[in-house]
């Protein structure tokens, strides 16, 4: 079965949702969209020092990714508005990953594989780390649902509950390193914010608990993997853009009928 490369690349689309969905629900919720794009962008500095040092790309693109992450959360609050650090960083980011790779001698590399992904020339060993990464944090959302939930809606219930969200931040900036890392594969770093953000706010107008919000998330998620996959098959179009394409039409689609339903 995992012969056939379209099988493989749906495979490896559901994994990434099934990560991205539920992460990309408390990116929305704690409007943390521009904190998301600037881990994607620092993750092409990763591939670079992987490649450079012929290590595995999953882990320096975890290890960049996190170190973007924690950088941007310590200089938070320090004088400079969130939205101001967050564009230096990422622009900054991709721009010395991007020069990285062109210092790479002797080593060949499709720089658009990176930067919009390659869904359809996954491997076998591409699809245990995807699948691997996307149980991971799966399982670590789970495990802190509440306890994130608690720090999300007001941090001051959190203190009172016993709850530290500077702890709570951290194992969602771990989460979205993970991801960011799995999904280069897939839709590369310029849309895996796209990935984490879009089907979560196509779920918000379906949605009427935190928890269904998630589920529907990744609903719409995995579905505008497979049907992006099957449009950029049969158009012949470059897949993880495609994919991208689906979720923003369920975004809209469900933005229409969240606001029929008000009206009626």
């Amino acid at each position: 079965m995992l012969d056939d490369f379209m099988m493989r690349a749906t495979l490896a689309g559901i994994g990434v949702a099934f990560a991205a969905a539920p992460l990309g629900s408390f990116v929305v919720w704690r409007r943390m969209a521009y904190f998301g794009d600037a881990t994607a962008h620092a993750a092409i500095l990763g591939v670079a020092l992987s490649l450079a040092l012929s290590t595995s790309i999953f882990v320096g693109a975890v290890a960049v990714a996190l170190v973007m992450a924690l950088t941007v959360s310590a200089l938070s609050g320090r004088g400079y508005a969130m939205d101001t650090l967050l564009g230096v960083m990422a622009h900054s980011a991709l721009a010395f990953g991007l020069v990285a790779v062109s210092f790479l001698s002797g080593v060949r590399i499709d720089l658009m594989a990176y930067l919009f992904g390659d869904i359809l020339a996954v491997s076998r060993g591409d699809l245990g780390v995807i699948w691997g990464g996307a149980a991971l944090v799966v399982m670590l959302i789970a495990w802190r649902w509440q306890r994130l939930l608690t720090s999300t809606l007001n941090e001051d219930l959190a203190y009172s509950c016993g709850i530290d969200p500077k702890r709570e931040k951290l194992a969602l900036t771990l989460s979205l390193a993970i991801t960011v890392a799995v999904a280069i594969k897939v839709v590369g770093v310029l849309l895996i914010a796209a990935l984490l953000i879009i089907p979560a706010a196509a779920a918000r107008p379906l949605s009427r608990t935190p928890e269904g919000m998630a589920i529907t998330a990744t609903l719409i998620g995995a579905a505008s993997a497979v049907i992006g996959l099957r449009t950029a098959y049969v158009f012949d179009t470059p897949a993880g853009p495609t994919i991208v394409c689906i979720a923003a039409l369920c975004f809209v689609t469900a933005s229409i009928w969240g606001g029929i339903r008000h009206l009626v």
